[in-house]
């Protein structure tokens, strides 16, 4: 099992875990296509994410120290791949 199978597993928990690191989600979002797009120069610590071949736009709020990313965020980012077919359900733990 690869490390972002390993992410993706832990974000599929319910409730949402509050342990997910930011390079770790950053880095699952890319493995399945997503590329962060720029930031202009006030873009603050909002993150956008987008999949060309799914035309999906993923926005979430990159965290300061601690970079631990919120519930919410990982509750809308899983709702987001499963809306767009990446994962087939919603584990319940």
């Amino acid at each position: 099992m690869s490390k972002h199978d390993k992410t993706l597993e832990r974000m599929r928990r319910r409730p949402p875990p509050s342990d997910v690191s930011w390079d770790a989600m950053a880095a699952l979002l890319e493995s399945l296509g997503y590329r962060p797009l720029k930031a202009g120069k006030t873009g603050g610590s909002r993150r956008k994410f987008y999949n060309k071949e799914k035309d999906a736009l993923i926005c979430c709020h990159e965290p300061h120290s601690p970079a631990k990313v919120d519930k919410g965020c990982v509750a809308d980012v899983v709702d987001h791949l499963t809306t767009y077919g990446f994962i087939k359900d919603v584990e319940q733990k």
